[in-house]
């Protein structure tokens, strides 16, 4: 049965969209070459694996707009989904925390620009002790510097920091 309502017409293009996505994504797949060497695996495993659960979804999709609608649908009101209105201080301070990130990286040092970053996501979040997330993030910063570059040996910028921590 075809779905008659406005909301089930949406999911059946929905569906049908997943499913032809699915399906160029697969003819593009086997385009691919396949030369797997010796684990026989090659650059168009990948694809074919997701190209392959994109059909598989679609088809699921499609059964649900036959046989009722998709089940647990998310509401229309954005009350009821949870959603709280935009907040342009705290999208204002997360961003404030991205800028110095990038402008500090290279210069400061990584572990420096992490304890930015933190601090300033922190008061996006509400926090007002300063003090505390700088320490927070400061830790952090030295905890995942640490770990890149003494356990995965991938060279991160030490800045201002290269006499303390060695790097």
């Amino acid at each position: 049965m075809l779905p008659s309502t406005r909301g089930g017409r949406v999911e059946l293009i929905l569906s049908l969209g997943v499913l032809a996505l699915g399906i160029a994504a697969t003819v593009v797949a086997f385009r691919l070459p396949e030369a797997g060497g010796y684990s026989r695996i090659g650059p168009n495993f990948v694809p074919r694996m997701v190209s392959a659960g994109m059909i598989v979804l679609g088809v699921w999709l499609l059964a649900e707009v036959f046989t009722g609608g998709w089940r647990e649908r998310v509401p229309d009101d954005p009350a009821e989904r949870g959603e709280h209105a935009f907040h342009p201080g705290a999208f204002a301070w997360v961003s404030a925390g991205l800028f110095a990130q990038m402008a500090l990286i290279n210069t400061a040092g990584f572990v420096i620009a992490a304890m930015a970053l933190y601090a300033l996501v922190a008061r996006g979040f509400g926090s007002a002790r300063w003090a505390r997330d700088l320490a927070i993030g400061l830790v952090l910063g030295v905890a995942v510097f640490l770990f890149f570059v003494r356990f995965l040996n991938v060279n991160l910028p030490a800045g201002w920091l290269k006499p303390v921590l060695g790097a």
